[in-house]
């Protein structure tokens, strides 16, 4: 299946798009999603800490993916 995953952030300038499609097996999980990030796009694992977030809510790793679903990286962020 193929995911579309929208890009914040440092996370836009490292996949240089604000979103980007992953092909992930049919019952691939968000732990599989950022495996293949990572794998594509070595600069992800230089973060600090991202979030995934799938339909509006932070997405554990074990969670399944869907191929209708809203995926969003979150990069860290800091502000004062």
């Amino acid at each position: 299946m193929n995911i579309n995953v929208l890009a914040f952030g440092i996370a836009k300038d490292i996949f240089g798009a604000s979103a980007i499609e992953v092909e992930l097996p049919e019952a691939g999980t968000v732990t599989d999603l950022r495996s293949k990030l990572e794998e594509k796009y070595p600069r992800l694992k230089q973060l600090a800490s991202y979030m995934i977030a799938v339909n509006d809510a932070y997405a554990a790793d074990g969670d399944a993916l869907q191929q209708q679903d809203e995926v969003a990286i979150i990069p860290p962020v800091s502000g004062g």
